[in-house]
């Protein structure tokens, strides 16, 4: 089987770790990795001697060797590289969100249906263990109807210059709702407050309105002393939390809910009926997310499959950020969630 070469662009927080798990894959090639800052390209030359680096994009474009592109840059050049990569008969993976915008998503999904090349955005929780566990157990009917679900993403840092917290922060918790829920919001509110770059909102707070009547709750901060990563999701027979942050406890199951009496005569006889069961916690076979998300992203390649984080997962993602925007500016007005 021929190798394919991969070339990453970008080399700040997040391309080190393409370039790792693309280096340690059997059967790829880690050929190239670009960046506009000379010291990170000496970094990455002394962790990988055999790699080709470059400061200048078109190095990447025009060699015809390399057969993919992983981009790691800021927000606001997804789109340019993509399209770049994408005329240049470059299979490509861009780190979420996406794009800038919905109209800029639908641009590079039609670029990619058009040179039949595969795109496929950065969802990694997608491919974690936890979130396919938790995935497993809704769909399974374990924990009832759905009736809502909480996600709580906050640290103290890192400020963006050019995106706010919840373009930062959100895309991860909402690809997750939508992969383990199998369904997109009809509406949404959002509230936040910048207070300290104007227009750039450092802690907000997401409602998702889902068409079967799931509610989701997200609370994203920059601001917070405490990192959590968590999500909890209510059932009607059982709840279920998943923590990230946790090293051995990710997922518990919690037999609790309570119970409305299936008749009574009158206001006095009406009581809930509160159940406290016990608590478990799913076996996980860990392993690393963005490993598989990276073979995964070269499977699609050379089997000519969709990705399962594919250009639309993408684009529902960025029109839910749209409409949280729209929202955030219109002092938390109700949104419809357009995904076209």
């Amino acid at each position: 089987m021929q190798k394919l070469n991969v070339a990453v662009v970008g080399c700040g927080y997040w391309g080190p770790n393409l370039i790792r798990n693309f280096n340690q894959i059997p059967d790829c090639m880690m050929k190239a990795c670009c960046d506009l800052d000379e010291k990170k390209l000496q970094r990455m030359r002394t962790l990988y001697p055999g790699i080709e680096t470059t400061t200048k994009l078109e190095d990447i474009l025009n060699d015809p060797a390399i057969n993919a592109v992983a981009i790691a840059t800021p927000v606001y050049t997804h789109r340019n590289i993509g399209k770049r990569c994408l005329e240049h008969d470059k299979h490509v993976l861009i780190e979420k969100p996406l794009a800038s915008s919905s109209e800029e998503c639908l641009e590079l999904i039609h670029l990619a249906e058009q040179f039949n090349k595969v795109l496929m955005v950065g969802h990694t929780f997608e491919y974690t263990a936890a979130v396919n566990k938790a995935k497993a157990i809704v769909a399974s009917g374990e924990l009832g109807d759905i009736l809502y679900i909480s996600c709580v993403r906050v640290n103290l840092g890192l400020f963006q210059p050019d995106i706010n917290v919840i373009w930062d922060l959100a895309p991860h918790d909402i690809s997750i709702i939508f992969y383990i829920l199998n369904q997109f919001p009809i509406s949404l509110n959002a509230q936040g407050k910048a207070h300290f770059n104007e227009k750039i909102e450092d802690v907000a707070t997401v409602t998702l309105n889902f068409p079967n009547g799931t509610i989701a709750f997200l609370h994203n901060s920059w601001l917070d002393p405490d990192k959590i990563r968590k999500i909890t999701i209510v059932g009607s027979k059982k709840m279920l939390v998943y923590d990230d942050i946790s090293q051995n406890e990710k997922i518990k199951i919690f037999d609790k809910g309570v119970e409305v009496p299936p008749y009574y005569d009158s206001y006095a006889e009406f009581h809930f009926s509160y159940r406290y069961g016990d608590i478990y916690v799913p076996r996980l076979n860990e392993y690393e997310p963005l490993s598989f998300e990276c073979k995964h992203f070269l499977e699609c390649i050379r089997e000519g499959k969709s990705p399962r984080s594919d250009g639309y997962s993408g684009l529902r993602v960025v029109s839910v950020l749209e409409a949280a925007n729209k929202s955030l500016r219109n002092n938390g007005a109700q949104q419809q969630v357009k995904i076209d």
